[in-house]
């Protein structure tokens, strides 16, 4: 149980950091400022300030959020985020200051006043190592006409200039042009869906352990056995065509349609090998996938010996395997969910939550690291292509509001946003309660 909590927590941080990457990469990259980038949700657990931004650990797992300047719904900035601005300036003055005399800024400290207040009052006895921009200038201006940092905040809060009105809304995410706040929030999903590419290009090279197509378990009354086959042989074709590996060997049966397959086998008979041919027809079963959807396969009835070889690929090579693989696992996973969304497959099969994630990745991690880094890769792909869905608070949500902006040319109304995202919260937290339950009734029906 340990082993699959610890392995669910890791595989996801990983994921979670990678979306979350990528929205933080293009935010910075397009001028926008990132005021924090959380691994995990409130309480706060641990958190390090760097530069502009805030790196935080929180106490709840399984989730992770990037906070930018600005708040998405609202055509203009509402007091209390002037405030927030105001004290991320305080920050930024503290932090590029350098005292040669006895107050000296910490720019680490969550409340920066005493700060803010010995650089405003002692400018002669501070450097900064960059020239002051004209709102952080007109904050410690402020400070030294209100005597304090907390009352020129609180002035400029009730009556911001125009200067610090135009440099919070050059900073901002909503006031960005629309192709930026697609970029920002496109980003997240495509950084997963770049992921699963990455990590089966690294998986390759290091080499992956490839099942060999010789005969173990054969299961009683199924086509195998009655054909003659048995434990020890090594499929050599089907249909004359070679089966170097156990997945050859699966495709070619499950690729069949039902008809007689015409099978090449090396069959050990003392210290020689005898070549024999034996024919079998597929029979179609309902089969049950590792993730506890039902569907139903052409099969034999023979499972692998367990025989394998480590097969090394150059970058080049593996770089170009990883993508045909990567796009042949979305293209299933794609028809998933379209099976899903069409009633193909029953939700309640197709879905799972965090009790069937950590229960999964307990059994990969237990296989070895090319099982683990397959799961990561289809999980990746999973929360990429999930998180394009059009629904309000998803990424894809917020995409589809960006495409109704692009095709009228205004955003849709506020009030409209504000009760798409409550449908959205609602539909969210339904969903994460269904999947739960299901979880837990698979672990009570066994």
């Amino acid at each position: 149980m340990l082993t699959s909590i610890l392995a669910a927590v890791v595989i996801l941080g990983l994921l979670i950091i990678v979306h979350e990457s990528g929205h933080f990469f293009v935010a910075k990259k397009l001028g926008v400022r990132v005021l924090r980038f959380s691994i995990g949700y409130p309480p706060r657990v641990a958190g390090i300030r760097r530069g502009e931004t805030e790196y935080v650990i929180g106490a709840t797992p399984f989730g992770g959020y990037v906070r930018m300047l600005g708040e998405e719904i609202g055509d203009e900035p509402r007091s209390e985020e002037l405030y927030n601005y105001l004290v991320e300036i305080g920050h930024d003055i503290a932090q590029i200051a350098t005292a040669s005399g006895s107050q000296t800024p910490q720019p680490g400290k969550p409340d920066p006043d005493p700060a803010l207040e010995a650089i405003a009052f002692h400018p002669d006895a501070v450097t900064f190592s960059r020239r002051l921009r004209p709102e952080e200038t007109l904050l410690l201006n402020r400070i030294r006409i209100s005597d304090s940092a907390a009352k020129a905040r609180e002035s400029l809060q009730e009556n911001p200039p125009d200067d610090l009105m135009a440099a919070f809304r050059a900073r901002a995410f909503p006031n960005q042009p629309l192709w930026k706040r697609f970029a920002i929030v496109l980003a997240g999903p495509a950084a997963n869906l770049l992921f699963a590419p990455v990590l089966l290009a690294l998986l390759f090279m290091y080499g992956m352990p490839t099942p060999l197509p010789v005969v173990g378990e054969l299961k009683a009354a199924m086509p195998a056995i009655q054909a003659g086959l048995k434990p020890g042989d090594k499929i050599i074709s089907v249909n004359g065509k070679r089966t170097p590996t156990w997945s050859d060997f699966s495709d070619a049966v499950r690729g069949s349609g039902g008809a007689p397959l015409s099978i090449e086998v090396d069959r050990p008979e003392g210290a020689a090998v005898i070549r024999i041919h034996v024919t079998v027809s597929p029979r179609r079963e309902e089969q049950t996938t590792i993730y506890g959807t039902k569907t139903t396969e052409w099969i034999i009835g023979v499972m692998p010996r367990g025989d394998a070889e480590i097969h090394r690929m150059n970058p080049i090579s593996a770089s170009y395997h990883a993508v045909i693989a990567t796009a042949s696992l979305t293209a299933q996973l794609v028809a998933g969910l379209a099976k899903i969304v069409t009633g193909g497959m029953p939700v309640r099969e197709a879905l799972g939550g965090p009790i069937a994630i950590a229960r999964m990745a307990g059994q990969e991690a237990r296989q070895g690291l090319a099982s683990v880094v397959m799961f990561t890769v289809m999980l990746s792909l999973n929360l990429g292509l999930l998180n394009l869905l059009p629904v309000p608070l998803l990424d894809g949500g917020h995409l589809a509001f960006f495409a109704y902006e692009g095709v009228r040319g205004k955003p849709l109304a506020m009030r409209h946003r504000e009760i798409a995202l409550q449908v959205g919260l609602f539909l969210l937290v339904a969903l994460m309660a269904f999947a739960i339950f299901n979880d837990i009734s698979r672990i009570v029906q066994g």
